[in-house]
This record gives structure tokens, C-alpha cells and sequence, in this order.
């Protein structure tokens, strides 16, 4: 049970409002050995002292008073933020449920009727002075508490912001160490094709000279030669002279092809891989579109589980762009590749029938986008993808691939390409069964 005596050392207030001396004398003498008590004989005076500091911790007021009787004032010290949640006992003789039921209605939370018991005003006023205190602590815990879950906010926001920068730093590091390793091993390669198709392409030109002369001298010989030699004849038939005249020239034509064509995957693989410099430079997106097509050209022929796949190239007219061109291409590898994973995908457990009547699509269209932005969109007939996996498609880590396929972070590295690198946007499509299209927007200049 709560006692009324203050084991405190600064003493709780407590204001008198009453407009009796006598009631005031009567209630200062219950109440000053435990309470700092200020009394105020009108509404006018109560409103200056409540205000004072330290605040009352508890108001006794009478309800018959003249100008301002007791509902009136409590009804002012309630409309105040500053003291509206000071408690307040109303004290009268009116002793009607009516009077009582006001009390309450204006913000009182006790109503004791006179005459009154001096140990019931002492434990009602030490319970409500009470109950005051703790609904104070728990108000300054609520604040409190209030302001360190803001700051942990703020920290988990802060948390949240470094981590995102780790790992945007990590995808671009991956990045870098890709395309340094992988531009160290195309040099290395390139330089390796490119020594000896540079001796083979001299040699065939010399070749065919030689093998001009060769037949120049054959049928020089034959002119000379005694028609009557039969053996000779022999050895040409045998021989198929005709044939060789008319194969060879071809047999070396295709030699020669064959070499520019090797020289052409060289040189896409250098460009494709060479180092981006730090400002950006004018590049065509299709020759680096053509380029990646070329270098995937081995993974589009038709295999044992499926027929070849058809690339479309709608190419519409636009303008060279303002880019990092090592990273576009990481970009389209990246999703070409993707594409032809989703059609393998898409073929498996099909038919020998159903795979020779299905046509595997690819299809690439780029096209002007307002004045100042290029599109590219890459479609493909493939799997698709489920709603869950299209919605999370550029996060770091996802993957949709056997462990032993792919880095799990070709696309959230596009993404970065794209909207970081290139202040551009990059969306996906995908419908379970139909197909995939991503949407790359790009600015001409940024």
C-alpha cells in the first residue's frame, strides 16, 4: 500500500486553490509535514503559480468559486501543454453524481466530498502524486528510449550506406581484376595468333604466284614435249591435271579467308578486352554488339541437344556514344551469354522433333530514345524466369545457374556498368516459358 510520507529529500508540491482561508488552514496543517505547499485564493493567482518553477506536482481545487469557479480553471491549466498533465483532486460539498461526472469531464482524476478524512486525503493525494512521478519517469524512459532508437536508426542507415559501398568497391575490384587478367591473357593470345597468320597470309600470296608460275611452266613443258610420249600423257591423267588447275586456286582462296577470319576474331578479342581509359570515349554500339556475337559464334551453332540459334539484328540509326567500351562489352557478353544459357535451358528434355520445330531466337534491337538516349533491348525465346527470381535479377550473389557455371555476378555488375558507370538504366522482362528481354538506356553524352 503507498504511504503518504515523502521519503524524498526535495519535498513534492502541492497548490490549494480555494477561496476559504479556512479550508486552506485546514489543509496546510494535513499536508505540511510531508509537502511543499503554495496556495492561491483564485482561478487568476492559481494560473500564475502553476506556471512557477519547480511546477506543483499535484493540484487541490475547489470546485465554488467566485469568477472563476473550479471546472473553468481546471479546464484553462488543461489546455496548456506546460501543465496539462499536472494531476488534479477536486474538494467540495457538492456531493451530486452530476458535479462529480463534470470533474472528470473537464480533466480531474479524483473528487473528494466534504467533510473529509485527514487520512484519506493524505493517501489519495500520496497515490496520485505517485502515480504522477512514475507516468513522468516512464514518459523521460519513452524519450529516452525514443532518442536511442533513433540514433540506432541512424547507425543501421549509416551501416546500411557502408555496406552497399563495400560492396559496390568489391563488384568493382572483381571487375577490374577480371578485365586486367582477362586483357593480359587476350595480349597474350592475340600475340600469339597474330605472329603466325601475319607468315601464313605472306606466304599465301606468295603461294599463288608460285603456283601461277607453276602451271605456266606445266604448260610450257606440255607444248614441248613429243606428242607421241604416251607415258607423259599417262602421268597427267593419273594425276587429274585439270582438276588440280582448277581445285588449287580455290584450295588457296579459302586459305586466305580463313586467315582474314582468324584475323577478325584477333582483333575483336583485343578491342573487346582492351583497357578502358579514365574519361570516356566515342563508340559504336554495334561493332561492339558484333563483336561479342562473334566471339560467342561457336555457342549459337546448332549441338546434339538443339538447333542453331538464330540471331536478329534490328539495328536502327543512332549515333556513336560517350562510354567506357570494355565495360558495354562485358555487358553484352554477359546477357548474350545468359540468353543462349536460358535456350540450352529451354531445349532440355524436348523432342528430337519439337527441337527441330522450334527456332531458337535471339533477337537485338536498338533504336534512338528521345534525343539524347540510346536503347538496346536483348530478347531471347528461352526458359524465362519466375516472378521471385526476375525481382531480385541484378543482386550481388543470385544466381539461376549450376554452381559450376558462371561467377554469380555477371549481372549485379552490369547494373553497376550501366546505372553507375554510365548513369544509365537497365530493366528486365522475363515471362515463365516465353522468354527474357533486357532494356539497357543509355546517354548519348554524360
Amino acid at each position: 500500500m503507498i504511504g503518504h510520507t515523502q521519503t524524498n529529500l526535495a519535498k513534492s508540491k502541492v497548490l490549494i486553490v480555494d477561496d476559504d482561508p479556512q479550508n486552506i488552514h485546514i489543509l496546510l496543517e494535513i499536508l505540511k509535514n510531508d509537502y511543499a505547499i503554495v496556495a492561491a485564493k483564485n482561478g487568476k493567482k492559481a494560473l500564475e503559480l502553476v506556471i512557477q518553477t519547480p511546477q506543483p506536482d499535484l493540484i487541490v481545487l475547489d470546485v465554488m468559486m467566485p469568477d472563476m469557479d473550479g471546472y473553468a480553471l481546471c479546464q484553462a491549466i488543461k489546455s496548456r501543454s506546460e501543465t496539462q498533465n499536472i494531476p488534479i483532486i477536486f474538494i467540495s460539498a457538492l456531493d451530486r453524481a452530476l458535479d462529480k461526472v463534470k470533474a472528470f469531464d473537464v480533466g480531474g482524476i479524483d473528487y473528494i466530498t466534504k467533510p473529509f478524512q485527514r487520512e484519506e486525503i493524505l493517501v489519495r493525494i500520496a497515490t496520485h502524486i505517485e502515480i504522477y512521478h512514475l507516468r513522468q519517469r516512464l514518459y523521460n524512459q519513452t524519450i529516452q528510449l525514443t532518442d536511442k532508437n533513433q540514433k540506432l536508426l541512424r547507425s543501421n542507415q549509416d551501416l546500411q550506406v557502408q555496406y552497399h559501398q563495400i560492396k559496390t568497391t568489391q563488384l568493382q575490384l572483381i571487375q577490374a581484376e577480371k578485365m586486367a587478367f582477362l586483357g593480359e591473357l587476350m595480349a597474350g593470345i592475340v600475340h600469339e595468333i597474330n605472329n603466325p597468320t601475319d607468315f601464313i597470309k605472306a606466304n599465301i600470296e606468295l603461294a599463288r604466284t608460285y603456283v601461277q608460275k607453276l602451271f605456266g611452266l606445266i604448260d610450257f613443258l606440255l607444248q614441248e614435249c613429243p606428242s607421241n610420249a604416251t607415258h607423259i600423257q599417262d602421268e597427267l591423267e593419273a594425276v587429274d591435271l585439270e582438276l588440280v588447275r582448277e581445285d588449287l586456286p580455290k584450295l588457296i582462296n579459302s586459305m586466305d579467308l580463313g586467315i582474314d577470319h582468324l584475323c577478325e576474331v584477333s582483333n575483336s578479342l583485343r578491342t573487346f578486352f582492351r583497357e578502358d581509359r579514365d574519361q570516356k570515349v566515342e563508340f559504336n554500339l554495334h561493332d561492339g554488339i558484333d563483336r561479342t556475337l562473334l566471339i560467342l559464334k561457336h555457342r549459337t551453332k546448332s549441338n546434339e541437344e538443339r538447333q542453331p540459334i538464330e540471331i536478329v539484328k534490328n539495328y536502327g540509326n543512332i549515333p556513336e556514344i560517350y562510354c567506357f567500351p570494355g565495360q558495354l562489352n562485358q555487358v553484352f557478353l554477359h546477357l548474350l551469354a545468359n540468353a543462349i544459357d536460358a535456350i540450352d535451358e529451354a531445349n532440355k528434355g524436348k523432342t528430337l522433333p519439337k527441337i527441330k520445330a522450334d527456332t531458337n531466337r535471339i533477337t537485338i534491337e536498338t533504336k534512338m530514345l528521345g534525343d539524347e538516349q540510346v536503347q538496346v533491348c536483348i530478347q531471347d525465346n528461352g526458359c524465362g524466369m519466375e516472378p521471385e527470381i526476375q525481382a531480385q535479377i541484378f543482386d550481388q550473389g543470385l544466381t539461376t545457374k549450376e554452381v559450376s557455371k558462371g561467377t554469380r555476378l555477371g549481372m549485379a555488375i552490369s547494373h553497376q556498368i550501366v546505372t553507375e558507370k554510365h548513369e544509365g538504366t537497365i530493366t528486365c522482362k522475363s515471362e515463365l516459358g516465353e522468354g527474357t528481354e533486357f532494356i539497357i538506356s543509355l546517354f548519348i553524352r554524360c
